[in-house]
C-alpha cells in the first residue's frame, strides 16, 4: 500500500500506473482462465471432448462458414462458435487451426455459384437470413452458410451448426442450437481421426431390403463405418471382428439356427440394432386398393429370442394426433381429384421421453405404421425408453383395419387416451441365451459348423441391443422425379425429421468407446429477453448505458482530487 501511495505521489505517477495496467494485460494474455457459472455448465468442455482433442497427432483444420453480415441471432450463434473453438484450441494445441471464412469471398458471380454449389453438394446447408435493423422497416435478405467444414488429411466432414425442434422460431432454434455445438465439433473430429473404423454388418437373408429404400442408410454407413452386408443364412457372426449387428425390416421368418447365431452372437458380446415391422402395413398398398385392408401379422418367429432379451414387439399399430401429414384425395371437381395433406395418425411424431443421449435434444423422428413395445422382465438388463408417442395416442390391435380416414368423428378423436407408448428401446447388461436349457442335438451340430466357440447359455461380456418397432424409421422415399430422398422425408414436405441423427446416435452408442455422444446430455436453458419491453425500455437502457459510466468517472475523480487536496494539506 505504501508503494502505491508513493507512486501516486510522484510527478510520473499517470506513466508508472499506465506501465503497471501493460504489465497485467500481458500477463493476462499469456494465461487462459475462465469459470463457467451457468447452472448447467454450458461452457465447460466434457472429458470425452477433452480426451478427443489431447489425443490429437495431425493437424486438423476447420473451416467455419457462420461470418459476416449477419442478423443478431446468426451473429450470437458464430460468436458461440469461435469461443468454442477457442477452448478447443487450448487442448488441440497446434494440432487444431481454425478460421472463419465468407464462401466465395472476392470471387466473380460465376465463380462464387460454383462454390456455393460445391458445398451444397458435400451437405453444407444454406440459409435465407432476413435481416431487420428496426420495427418497421423493410427486410433485407442474404444467403449464409450456418455450417463448418471440419478436414482431417484429405477426409472431410460437413458440420450443421442449425438444430432446433420443428414449431420452433427462428431464435429460439439459434439458441437452442448452440447446446449441440460442441457435440457436432467432437463428433466430427472423432469420426475423421478414428485410427480403425468399427465394423458394421447388415444382415439379410431374410427378406431385408437391398434396393433404392436404403440408399441414404448405406450411403451414412459407409462414409463413417467399415460396413458390409452378411447373408445370415450363410456366414457366421464373430464379434471379434463385427462390432453391431444391423436387421433392418425382414420379411420372412428366421430359422432356430438364424436365430442361434444371433444368440450366441449377443452372448460373447455383440451388438445388435432391430428394425422390425411385426405387422405388415405398406402405403403402397393402401393407395392401390382405395379401400381399407387388414394389417397382418409377418410371422417373423422373433418374438421368442426378444421377449428373452426384454422386450415385446406387440401386434398392433400405434396412431397419434401428434403425426405427419399425407397427399389425400378428399373430394372431386369435375373429373379431376382434389387433394390436400392431411394429418395422418398412423405416421406418428416420436420423440424421447428419456434424457439418454441418443435420443435427447432431437427433433421429432418420422415413425410409419409403427408398434408397440413391451418391457417384460429380464434380470440383470437394463432397459431404456429411448422413443415414444404423444400424449394423445392409441393403438389398434389385430386384426388392425387400415383405413384412409380413421379419424372421422369427435368420438374417434377422444379413443387417443394413451401417453408415451414405447416405440424404441435400449436393452444394455449381460444377457441369457433364448436357447439355455433347450438346445437340441440339431441346433448343437449346426452350431459346430458355423462357430469354432461352444454353446454360451449366458453373456460372457456386455452386449447392448436397440429395438425398434417400425423398419421405416431407416428407409428412405424413392420418387419417380427425385430419386431417393434423404432419410426422415416425405414427398411434397420439404421438411427432414430426425431420423438420420437418430439412427446415427444410435450405431455410434453401440461401436464408439469414445463416449462424445455424452456431450449430448448437456442440458440447456433458453433465457430470451422481452422483445416488449426492450422496445419500451430501449431509451432508459441507452441513457443508463451511457451516462452512468460517465458519472462514475467523474465521481471518482473528485473523490481522488479530494483526496490529493488533503494529502498535501498534510
Amino acid at each position: 500500500m505504501n508503494l502505491f501511495n508513493k507512486i501516486l505521489r510522484n510527478k510520473f505517477w499517470w506513466l508508472w500506473l499506465s506501465l503497471l495496467f501493460i504489465l497485467i494485460i500481458y500477463i493476462a494474455s499469456l494465461t487462459h482462465f475462465r469459470v463457467d457459472l451457468t447452472r448447467e455448465k454450458r461452457f465447460t468442455l466434457s472429458q470425452s471432448t477433452e480426451r478427443v482433442l489431447n489425443e490429437l497427432n495431425e493437424p486438423v483444420r476447420i473451416d467455419v462458414y457462420l461470418t459476416g453480415d449477419l442478423s443478431a441471432g446468426f451473429k450470437k450463434l458464430s460468436v458461440a462458435s469461435e469461443e468454442l473453438l477457442s477452448e478447443f484450441k487450448e487442448y488441440g494445441k497446434a494440432n487444431l487451426q481454425y478460421r472463419f471464412v465468407l464462401p466465395g469471398q472476392g470471387l466473380p458471380d460465376s465463380l462464387r455459384y460454383q462454390v456455393y454449389d460445391s458445398l451444397v453438394k458435400m451437405g453444407v446447408k444454406t440459409f435465407n437470413n432476413q435481416v431487420t435493423s428496426k420495427q418497421g422497416e423493410e427486410k433485407t435478405e442474404r444467403l449464409i452458410f450456418p455450417a463448418a467444414m471440419v478436414m482431417y488429411g484429405d477426409r472431410k466432414i460437413p458440420v450443421d451448426l442449425i438444430s432446433g425442434k420443428s414449431g420452433m422460431d427462428e431464435e429460439s432454434s439459434l439458441n437452442y442450437s448452440e447446446a449441440l455445438l460442441e457435440f457436432k465439433f467432437a463428433d466430427a473430429i472423432d469420426k475423421l481421426t478414428r485410427k480403425q473404423l468399427p465394423v458394421v454388418a447388415y444382415g439379410a437373408g431374410n427378406g431385408e431390403p437391398l434396393n433404392p429404400t436404403v440408399r441414404d442408410l448405406f450411403d451414412i454407413m459407409r462414409t463413417n463405418y467399415r460396413f458390409g452386408v452378411i447373408d445370415l443364412t450363410a456366414r457366421r457372426l464373430d464379434p471379434d471382428t463385427i462390432n453391431a449387428l444391423l436387421i433392418v425390416k425382414p420379411s420372412r421368418p428366421f430359422t432356430e439356427t438364424e436365430k442361434l447365431k444371433i444368440d450366441q452372437y449377443v452372448m460373447q458380446g455383440g451388438n445388435v440394432i432391430w428394425f422390425v415391422d411385426k405387422l405388415y402395413a405398406e402405403m403402397d398398398s393402401l393407395l392401390r386398393a382405395q379401400s381399407d385392408f387388414i394389417a397382418f401379422d409377418k410371422n417373423l418367429n422373433l418374438d421368442d429370442i426378444l421377449f428373452k432379451y426384454g422386450v415385446r414387439i406387440n401386434s398392433d399399430l400405434v396412431q397419434d394426433l401428434k403425426c405427419a401429414k399425407q397427399p389425400l384425395v378428399v373430394g372431386q371437381r369435375g373429373n379431376q381429384p382434389q387433394i390436400e395433406r392431411l394429418p395422418f395418425p398412423y405416421y406418428p411424431l416420436l420423440s424421447s421421453p428419456s434424457m439418454h443421449p441418443v435420443a435427447k435434444n432431437l427433433d421429432d423422428v418420422l415413425s410409419i405404421f409403427p408398434g408397440s413395445i413391451d418391457t417384460v422382465k429380464a434380470p440383470g438388463i437394463k432397459k431404456t425408453i429411448l422413443l415414444a408417442s404423444d400424449t394423445n395416442s392409441r393403438t389398434l390391435s389385430t386384426p388392425a383395419i387400415v383405413s384412409l380416414q380413421s379419424v372421422k368423428t369427435e368420438e374417434d378423436l377422444r379413443n387417443f387416451t394413451k401417453s408415451y407408448i414405447p416405440v424404441a428401446v435400449l436393452l444394455e447388461g449381460r444377457f441369457t441365451s433364448l436357447f439355455a436349457n433347450r438346445l437340441t442335438n440339431e441346433l448343437n451340430d449346426s452350431l459346430k459348423t458355423f462357430s469354432n466357440k461352444p454353446f454360451a447359455p449366458a453373456g460372457s461380456k456386455e452386449a447392448k441391443q436397440i429395438v425398434v418397432s417400425d423398419g421405416d424409421i431407416v428407409t428412405n422415399v424413392v420418387t419417380e422425379s427425385q430419386g431417393p430422398l434423404p432419410m426422415g422425408m416425405q414427398q411434397y414436405e420439404n421438411y427432414q425429421f430426425a431420423n438420420r441423427e437418430f439412427f446415427m446416435n444410435s450405431i455410434d452408442y453401440l461401436v464408439n468407446p469414445n463416449g462424445v455422444l455424452e456431450t449430448r446430455n448437456k442440458d440447456f436453458t433458453l433465457r430470451l429477453l422481452d422483445k416488449q419491453k426492450i422496445l419500451a425500455q430501449k431509451n432508459i437502457w441507452q441513457l443508463i448505458n451511457i451516462g452512468l459510466p460517465i458519472l462514475l468517472v467523474v465521481f471518482f475523480g473528485w473523490l481522488y482530487q479530494i483526496k490529493r487536496r488533503r494529502d498535501f494539506a498534510v
